[in-house]
């Protein structure tokens, strides 16, 4: 790690900040010195610097294949031991506005009725039935999702699972003229904070009091996931690896598809395992990077990370993981977000492994075009997991493309009247103003592209296979 000083005007730049943050009444003390700290060292110029001649890819006992992990003890009791260390934690801060939806995304519907939420409470819900166990959910919300999620998870109150809440940092959004907090000209309102990345989810969790009552109870391992991946379901036999041989951090990754090359990847780097993300690379080498020959892996954000490291980590002040810059505009003013991610803190844990996990643990609902894949035929539900149907010859999902028409969910749900057939899909292509019928079926490589101005109808029960389709003539 590169040490890194002030300069002068940025020694003044920061003295100027605390105050005007110190002012601040809408955040607690830990965030005011969180954010402050975070600034500092973006101030400094610290800079991760990857030496690219020194990257080594990871051996197999840093990276180990998911299929050499021992089975899971057999026995109900053994099984119950296991669960009973363990805490399931959902990043839940976002929104899913990228959808056109106005609440937290985990409330989007993804099957049969049942949003993320469901799922993810269905799911644990039969572990804590079978096993006699007691694994609780936490939800880490950002001060965007919080009120919602605090009416949300009332109609859970039934359930056998704990559910706790609570919320990360909210840090001021930076005005880039002069480095002051935009909250302090006046913006008060929420467009002056943002959530600073989920690698704040170590600290806060520290913050809100949850992790000492976690240790309290004896719970060991917490399994981080993304609320939106329907694929990041309990497993026992990585968390019975990582009890096993005292892993105290394990990032899953999954092998590279042509989807995924912007992905961040695991690499040996001076003797410990490291995130590389794709803005760490050097601009001659980001081909390289991207290429699924030599970096084959990437970071599903499925995490699993032990309770006691973490608090000596966090009581250490040692998390210093990668800054990631995200400027922005608000009203026409340039205002700048300092975030960091939970992936990246994978080097400063002792015996950091990654486990490269079947494709099945990575399936995230980014846009419709992933809703239309988790809404069809290629999925079935089973007691909370969505399992892929098995009469899908290709182990890759077909390629979904969808035109701004189907972009929020309510127009993409109004425009078919059921999902299609999509077992033998290989690629679909939609845009335009088209409308399906129910009972339509998609094979091959289809593409439909209504003309401007023409309203497209897909027939009831309609069969295309390997067709392009731009006006009703071509049906």
């Amino acid at each position: 790690m590169a040490t890194a000083t002030l300069t002068p005007a940025n020694t003044d730049n920061l003295s100027n900040l605390k105050s005007s943050v110190a002012a601040l009444s809408q955040i607690s003390d830990n965030e005011k010195s969180g954010f402050i700290n975070l600034v500092a060292r973006y101030l400094s110029g610290e800079a991760q610097h990857v030496e690219w001649s020194n990257i080594q890819t990871p051996t197999d006992e840093v990276v180990v294949p998911y299929d050499s992990l021992a089975p899971t003890p057999e026995g109900s009791l053994e099984m119950k031991n296991l669960l009973d260390k363990l805490v399931v934690l959902k990043l839940n801060g976002g929104l899913g506005t990228t959808m056109g939806c106005t609440g937290p995304k985990s409330v989007i519907e993804v099957r049969e009725g049942l949003t993320f939420l469901d799922l993810i409470v269905i799911q644990i819900e039969n572990l804590n039935s079978k096993y006699g166990s007691n694994v609780p959910l936490l939800l880490m919300n950002s001060f965007n999702t919080h009120d919602d999620t605090q009416k949300i998870v009332e109609k859970y109150t039934n359930s056998n699972v704990e559910i706790h809440t609570f919320n990360q940092s909210q840090y001021p959004r930076l005005v880039v003229d002069d480095f002051l907090p935009l909250p302090s000209k006046g913006q008060t309102g929420r467009d002056g904070w943002y959530p600073p990345g989920h690698g704040d989810v170590f600290p806060s969790l520290k913050n809100s009091g949850k992790l000492d009552t976690l240790l309290s109870q004896g719970k060991e391992y917490v399994f981080v996931a993304n609320s939106d991946n329907l694929g990041a379901v309990v497993d026992l036999k990585i968390l019975n690896h990582l009890i096993q041989n005292k892993n105290e951090y394990c990032m899953e990754v999954t092998p590279k598809t042509l989807a995924d090359v912007k992905g961040g990847t695991l690499i040996s780097y001076e003797g410990r395992v490291q995130l590389l993300e794709i803005a760490q690379v050097p601009d001659e080498h980001v081909s390289e990077f991207k290429s699924i020959e030599k970096f084959k892996i990437f970071n599903t954000n499925n995490l699993w990370v032990n309770l006691k490291a973490v608090k000596r980590l966090v009581e250490a002040d040692a998390l210093k993981m990668e800054i990631i810059p995200n400027p922005k505009e608000v009203d026409g003013v340039k205002v700048l977000q300092l975030e960091t991610a939970a992936g990246a803190a994978i080097r400063f844990f002792d015996k950091a492994i990654g486990i490269n996990v079947p494709r099945s643990r990575f399936l995230p609902v980014k846009a419709t075009s992933d809703l239309l894949l988790v809404q069809s035929d290629l999925y079935t539900l089973q007691d909370g997991f969505v399992v892929r149907n098995q009469a899908r010859a290709n182990p890759e999902n077909p390629s979904i493309e969808l035109g701004p028409e189907f972009k929020k969910v309510s127009n993409f749900l109004s425009r078919f009247k059921s999902i299609p057939s999509i077992v033998e899909l290989d690629s679909l292509k939609v845009t335009g103003d088209v409308w399906f019928g129910a009972g339509v079926t998609l094979k091959g490589k289809v593409s439909i592209v209504a003309k401007s101005g023409v309203k497209l109808e897909i027939p009831e029960g309609t069969v295309l296979v390997n067709k392009e389709i731009s006006g009703p003539e071509d049906l």
